[in-house]
């Protein structure tokens, strides 16, 4: 995306009148979710002066302001101080949308009691994600790096319910959720909640473009009811 936003931190990206970040935080309010962690690292001023404590959208908004890139996991870490009161927290991507009920979500990670829960979603073309595999019971076996060909798939939708002591098993400094931290869980319960509405990333120009011709039904999916 650099070519394309060479001075703005991914999730201000616009789209539409307003930076795709602004369509996460909605859609987290429109479902009461409304207390805040935003761990930001490269432009993070920018982030902060965009959404200062979120009174404009009723939300509370803290910052965990990482001092070197330290990936998802990293990120995740670092802000730890954050949790404390959390026994379960709810996680999610800045760069991607996934339309789905977060209650429905939070009511399968505490059913099914393991140290993960993820929102998955079945793509026709899963060349740019690794693939989730899956059982019958929606445990999952296993994670599949990417293909390189055009191929269905069940991908990671970027959206996780976490317990607290996953925090136990995340190093201090730069990781990575996807590669360095669930393939190494997967015997402590990671289990998969498979959505079926919108579903969209902009990480590269093509999606980001796509994202611009989606702006209604976008909006239309973080807040039905609007």
């Amino acid at each position: 995306m650099q070519p394309v936003l060479p001075a703005t931190p991914k999730p201000l990206a616009p789209v539409g009148d307003a930076p795709f970040l602004q369509l996460l935080v909605r859609q987290l309010r429109s479902q009461g979710i409304r207390r805040l962690v935003m761990c930001t690292g490269h432009l993070a001023d920018q982030v902060e002066r965009e959404f200062n404590d979120g009174h404009k959208w009723d939300v509370a908004i803290a910052y965990s302001k990482e001092p070197r890139p330290l990936g998802t996991a990293g990120a995740v870490k670092f802000a730890e101080g954050y949790l404390k009161q959390a026994s379960d927290f709810l996680v999610m991507n800045g760069d991607s949308f996934l339309e789905l009920d977060f209650h429905e979500l939070i009511r399968f990670h505490r059913e099914h009691d393991g140290l993960i829960s993820m929102a998955v979603r079945r793509v026709p073309d899963a060349t740019r994600y690794g693939t989730v595999q899956l059982n019958t019971q929606n445990r999952v076996l296993g994670f599949r790096e990417k293909m390189g060909a055009p191929v269905p798939g069940i991908v990671n939708g970027g959206v996780y319910v976490f317990k607290r002591a996953i925090l136990q098993h995340i190093p201090a400094g730069p990781a990575s959720l996807e590669k360095d931290v669930f393939p190494w869980l997967l015997e402590h319960g990671v289990y998969a909640l498979e959505q079926h509405g919108m579903f969209i990333d902009i990480g590269t120009p093509e999606d980001y473009a796509r994202a611009q011709t989606l702006c209604h039904s976008l909006y239309q999916a973080a807040l039905p009811e609007s």
